[in-house]
């Protein structure tokens, strides 16, 4: 027996019993304690049994008799009741009187129209309401308690939750300065609709926000119902569709009617693509399910009925796979990008999620700010929490630059592996191979800068350098990212100028660097095949495009072409690269001895080193503060941020 039907049992089995017991009752109950005896068992009662008590009720046409008399049994005496009826005549009645009167029996005259005949019908009734009561109550168990659904017919019911007096503002919304300017526009109409009525302005039916995961999407819906305080329903695009068709339409059609009568009113859907990707799209077609709900959708947004004082919010990070029909004007009338945000923006973000934890004299949050590039605001906020969990771990009494820092890198590369130990020629290979990618930083001009090179093990690498952009940018040139791809090449290089052989470590920085030879020659352009845009296979059919885009539109000589190209760049770095490590092999190796002896370096010692060959004479540990402000951190991998944005 398997376990679903073990619980169904363990849930059926009490009520069963209980069943069974009350069927049992019912013949015992329904005839209370009496028994019903003829005249004659009734003369010889009278005449030979012990009756300790009879009540007599005289009525219109019997008189009804009832009594106790005990009888032994076995030697034991038992108690019986009996109960009979007799004729309505004087004689009858008199005879009666007469003999319990010679026996000496108590008696008792009752008038029989006093009996409550609500009691007694509810004795009567009592055992079959108890068994039907029973019945439902066993149904309800088997349909609710053991695994069913109770509420079969609620499945085309909105799972929109309700929320009334929304706390969020948009003072709890930082860095978002043009996203709320454009925002505020709802909220005004929400505020005051005649304003725009009376201009003949229309406000957009629906908003979409889109942008990268931890942007604040869902954090700038909820400041919209706040600052307007009006009614806010939130649901999930994934909770509209289910295994049958038809709910997911149904379950729209709800989420409209309800919203109209708490009219006016905002309907936030988060991850909208769940239910919106583009119709007729994968292999085999849509699901009927999933279309169906976006089809509802399209026409409760923009059909015949009107849903004034209705606005829609939703949000998304794949808007390249909505349906066209939701994206056109009437429907989603406004994208809005929500996106990373800059050093200003950063800053003020640390501060609003600094507001409920105590910090040292010396945490600059402008400055940590510059040190993280590309970070969300929910990595953000990760950094700062991590950082008050390090302070309590280390029993500080506030969170110090140090726990900062660290939090930084945690949320970067993993924790620290300190028990980690490597073999002695392991950590040569990687104290050399982090040193050779620190000289490319130092010596190339359009290199990132190096800000910390460590050989202390953090989540899956041996070791890392962590770089930073000159200058914070939106755009990368061609030498720029030929550069980027020098840079990752530096620790094989390195690895096979000093111990002439190569290890797996270089496997991500290989990855990387490929990774940014084709797109230069596919998407951005840059090789000898000219400004065309390549098919570079990401388009997936399973994400909402058509089967046939995910083919190549280039024939294979040209496919060959591309191949050669990102060989050709992947070639002229490598180059670039051994020449910049053997012409710098001294200062190579006086970085590498130096991070086999400390560990990490900082950028001043990093600096200091490649320029006099010796270590700063000053104490670090005293100037770590100012040295640890001022200077950016990034993972060695900088140029994701940027290049998503160019692609």
């Amino acid at each position: 027996m398997n376990k679903k039907n073990k619980t169904l049992m363990k849930a059926i089995l009490p009520w069963v019993v209980v069943l069974v017991v009350l069927t049992a009752l019912i013949p015992i109950l329904g005839r209370g304690q009496s028994s019903e005896v003829n005249y004659n068992k009734f003369m010889t009662i009278l005449e030979n049994e012990t009756i300790e008590k009879v009540e007599v009720k005289p009525d219109k046409y019997v008189t009804k008799v009832e009594g106790v008399y005990t009888k032994k049994v076995n030697g034991k005496t038992t108690k019986y009741t009996f109960k009979t009826n007799l004729p309505q005549t004087s004689q009858e009645v008199d005879t009666l009187m007469q003999v319990l009167q010679d026996k000496k029996i108590t008696t008792t005259i009752k008038d029989a129209g006093d009996t409550n005949i609500i009691w007694t019908l509810i004795v009567n009734f009592a055992p079959y309401i108890l068994l039907i009561g029973g019945m439902i109550f066993v149904m309800k168990s088997i349909n609710g308690g053991a695994g069913g659904n109770a509420k079969a017919f609620e499945f085309g019911n909105s799972r929109a939750k309700l929320e009334k007096n929304q706390k969020t503002r948009f003072t709890d919304v930082a860095g978002a300065d043009e996203e709320k300017e454009e925002l505020t526009e709802l909220v005004e109409f929400l505020k005051a609709p005649k304003k725009f009525e009376n201009m003949g302005a229309k406000i957009p039916r629906g908003v979409l926000l889109v942008g990268p995961p931890g942007t604040g999407k869902t954090l700038l819906a909820r400041a919209v119902a706040g600052e307007a305080n009006v009614p806010f329903y939130s649901i999930s695009g994934s909770e509209f569709v289910e295994m049958f068709v038809g709910v997911g339409a149904g379950r729209v059609r709800d989420m409209f009617k309800k919203a109209k009568q708490n009219a006016p009113c905002l309907i936030f859907i988060d991850e909208i693509d769940a239910v919106g990707r583009q119709r007729g799209t994968g292999v085999g077609g849509g699901h009927d399910e999933r279309e169906q709900t976006l089809n509802q959708l399209l026409v409760e947004m923009d059909g015949f009925s009107g849903n004034e004082g209705i606005i829609i919010l939703a949000a998304t990070n794949r808007a390249d796979v909505l349906d066209p029909a939701l994206l056109r004007p009437g429907r989603f009338d406004r994208q809005i990008m929500v996106a990373n945000p800059d050093k200003k923006a950063r800053a003020q973000i640390l501060k609003v999620h600094a507001r409920n934890k105590r910090f040292a004299p010396d945490v600059n949050f402008e400055n940590v700010a510059q040190r993280t590039p590309g970070f969300s605001g929910a990595e953000l906020a990760n950094v700062l929490n991590e950082a008050a969990l390090l302070a309590v771990r280390q029993n500080h009494t506030l969170i110090t630059l140090d726990d900062v820092d660290e939090a930084i890198d945690r949320v970067i590369g993993g924790p620290a592996k300190k028990s980690r130990k490597y073999t002695e020629k392991e950590r040569n290979l990687v104290a050399y191979h982090e040193a050779g990618h620190a000289i490319i930083g130092l010596t190339l001009e359009a290199a990132n800068k190096v800000q910390k090179v460590t050989i202390v093990p953090r989540g899956q690498a041996g070791g890392y350098n962590l770089m930073t952009p000159k200058e914070e940018t939106y755009f990368q040139t061609k030498s720029q990212l030929k550069a980027s791809i020098t840079g990752y090449m530096g620790g094989r290089v390195a690895e096979e100028v000093f111990f002439g052989d190569i290890s797996s470590g270089a496997h991500n920085d290989i990855e990387q660097a490929t990774r940014i030879a084709r797109m230069m020659v596919t998407e951005l352009g840059m090789s000898d095949l000219g400004p065309i845009k390549y098919d570079s296979g990401h388009d997936a059919v399973f994400l909402g495009r058509d089967y046939s885009s995910t083919s190549n539109t280039h024939s294979g000589q040209i496919a060959y072409e591309i191949d050669q190209q990102v060989r050709a760049i992947i070639d002229e770095c490598y180059e670039e690269c051994t020449r910049i490590i053997t012409e710098n092999r001294d200062k190579l190796e006086t970085i590498a001895k130096a991070l086999l002896e400390n560990e990490t370096l900082n950028g001043e010692q990093i600096q200091e080193l490649y320029t006099t060959g010796k270590m700063p004479s000053f104490d670090y540990q005293e100037e770590k503060v100012e040295t640890l402000v001022e200077k950016p951190l990034v993972e060695e991998d900088p140029d994701d941020d940027l290049l998503d944005e160019m692609k």
